[in-house]
């Protein structure tokens, strides 16, 4: 038995785990609370060092005894809580590059630029070349991302030693100290100071400059939205990093007469009673600039809310350029105006329509007759009245009954002995 499980809860593995389960579960856990993974969450950092303090205590086989005996008290009396860096461990044990950070992989890489491309369907149909002017940031050409104009004039920050991080202890408790670290100030986290006069002119020792770039993207037939194009190597730039990617990303335009679905194009049309019995043609102009003549079927009957289908005439589809999705039409029935039809129409429809089926009254006829009325705003606030109105009337009866106290509850009166 152990007499504290907070460090296991952490990492979520069980009192008795082995070494290979409490690694994973760090590994699990730290990727989990990573800041460079949370960066809109101010409590990451924190569980982050949580996480790493746990795993440290239980992976080391003395630690992991003392705590298990006497809790983290017999850590403190011993000085067994103090606690490494939580970046330095986790790169230790896994590496850097699980959050765009190259680590001990290789050089850190500069920022993405990512832009999003707006495309109408009729060009996402064709395809099409699109140039794009864009702005980045490359290394200054002046200074070749030095910040000075001549190298001597670049100097080490003393504050940290070049590092451009600077590491402070915290004391958490008793004999319980962590590292944190922080953007130097002094030098602005450039690892170099340079003196105001021996600045870079053009990019006033910033060692990056903006820059204007013309790219060409090539959106191929059948495109949809969220698609990606990569440019290597054409985003943002920074002195001894590898340079970021250009990313563009289709987003569709919204369509006045058509949805995409998939390699499917939607359509809905609204069509008069008359054509849902008797038959109808309609143009339409395709994203593909083609004028399509479409017909029904004069033996069909068109109901409200029926799909049809014309095959063939969707989107094109994503590098199969023969190949095509369907148009897919939705259809909404548009019946006569009340009043339009009069009684001599009446008459002449009801030779062509089966008669409404007979009502045979009971015995003595109904007790109540009514007409149907429209649905309106109005009448749906009389209803709730009149129902609010029956409530109040029917807690009334129910309180008449009880005595006159509301739930129930009635005084009794104790009579003389």
């Amino acid at each position: 038995m152990v007499k504290e499980t907070k460090l296991y809860d952490i990492l979520n593995v069980s009192p008795n785990a082995t070494p290979e389960e409490i690694k994973r579960g760090y590994k699990k856990a730290a990727l989990k609370w990573h800041p460079d993974k949370n960066p809109d969450n101010p409590d990451a950092s924190e569980k982050f060092k949580e996480v790493g303090m746990a795993y440290e205590i239980l992976n080391d086989e003395k630690k992991r005894s003392i705590y298990d005996k006497h809790g983290e008290d017999g850590l403190k009396e011993g000085g067994g809580m103090e606690f490494h860096d939580a970046g330095g461990l986790f790169e230790e044990l896994f590496g850097g590059g699980f959050f765009g950070g190259g680590g001990r992989r290789g050089p850190r890489k500069a920022d993405d630029v990512v832009h999003h491309l707006q495309m109408s369907l009729e060009d996402l149909y064709t395809g099409k070349t699109k140039k794009l002017a864009l702005s980045r940031q490359i290394v200054c050409p002046d200074c070749s991302g030095k910040g000075a104009s001549k190298p001597s004039a670049v100097k080490t920050c003393p504050a940290c030693n070049g590092a451009g991080v600077r590491v402070y202890l915290q004391q958490l408790g008793p004999g319980f100290v962590t590292q944190s670290r922080a953007p130097c100030r002094d030098c602005k986290q450039k690892g170099v100071i340079i003196d105001s006069k021996d600045l870079c002119k053009r990019c006033n020792g910033d060692c990056v400059v903006q820059d204007r770039k013309i790219v060409e993207v090539h959106i191929e037939a059948g495109s949809s939205a969220g698609q990606r194009y990569k440019f290597d190597g054409d985003g943002d730039q920074e002195p001894d990093t590898i340079p970021g990617d250009l990313i563009v990303v289709l987003e569709e335009k919204q369509h006045q007469t058509f949805q995409r679905k998939g390699a499917d194009l939607l359509l809905k049309k609204t069509i008069t009673l008359a054509e849902a019995l008797c038959g109808f043609q309609m143009e339409i102009t395709h994203v593909s600039g083609k004028r399509l003549l479409i017909k029904s079927d004069e033996t069909e009957v068109i109901k409200p809310g029926q799909e049809r289908m014309v095959e063939g005439e969707g989107m094109t589809v994503y590098r199969r350029p023969l190949d095509k999705g369907n148009l897919i039409i939705t259809f909404d029935v548009l019946f006569p105006e009340k009043g339009s039809i009069n009684q001599t129409m009446k008459k002449h429809l009801l030779v062509i329509f089966p008669k409404p089926a007979p009502v045979h009254p009971p015995e003595g006829g109904y007790d109540e007759e009514f007409e149907l009325t429209e649905i309106t705003q109005d009448s749906q606030s009389r209803s709730r009245a009149r129902a609010q109105q029956q409530r109040a009337r029917q807690q009334e009866d129910d309180d008449d009954e009880r005595g006159g106290f509301p739930g129930g509850a009635q005084t009794v009166q104790c009579g003389a002995q």
